[in-house]
C-alpha cells in the first residue's frame, strides 16, 4: 500500500494556512495542502518533514509537526497521513513545485472546484479546530 503525507502549516499566528496550487494532475488548478509520497522504508514522520522542506524550504528548525489523522484507501491501494505545525517565526515560504498561497480560514474549504481532496481539506480544518489550542497553541474557529 503506498503511502502519502500532507501537512496542515499554519502561520506564526495561527490566522492563515499555506496552501498549493496543483500544476500537475491530480487536481490540476486546484489549491491543496503540500505533501507527497511516503518512500519505501521512510520512517513516516521523517518523509513528512522530507516532502515539507523540498515544497516549501520550510525546516523542522521552522516548525514542529503533530501528526493528526490518517485516512485509508484499501480500493485506492493508499494511505494518507495528515500533520499540522505552526511556524515559529516569520517565515516565506518558496518552493518550485506549485505556486505557495497564504490562505485565511474563512472559506469554504468543502468547495469541490477549487479545493482539492473531495472534501478532505475541509474535514482536515474542522478536525484542526476541535484540537487548535492543543496543536495551535490557540483557539480558531
Amino acid at each position: 500500500m503506498q503511502g502519502y503525507n500532507c501537512i496542515a502549516v499554519f502561520d506564526e499566528d495561527a490566522e492563515k494556512w499555506l496552501m498549493c496550487l496543483r500544476s500537475k494532475d491530480p487536481y490540476k488548478g486546484m489549491l491543496n495542502l503540500v505533501g507527497g509520497k511516503i518512500e519505501i522504508d521512510e520512517e513516516h514522520t521523517a518523509a513528512a518533514y522530507r516532502e515539507l522542506e523540498e515544497e516549501t524550504s520550510i525546516t523542522h528548525d521552522d516548525i514542529e509537526l503533530k501528526h493528526l489523522v490518517d485516512f485509508c484507501y484499501p480500493l485506492d491501494d493508499c494511505f494518507v497521513e495528515v500533520y499540522v505545525g505552526k511556524l515559529n517565526k516569520p517565515f516565506k515560504p518558496h518552493g518550485d513545485e506549485n505556486r505557495l498561497i497564504w490562505t485565511d480560514l474563512k472559506r469554504d474549504f468543502f468547495d469541490l472546484k477549487r479545493y482539492a481532496g473531495e472534501g478532505n481539506i475541509g474535514h482536515i480544518l474542522e478536525h484542526i479546530k476541535l484540537h487548535s489550542e492543543q496543536l495551535l497553541g490557540r483557539k480558531i474557529k
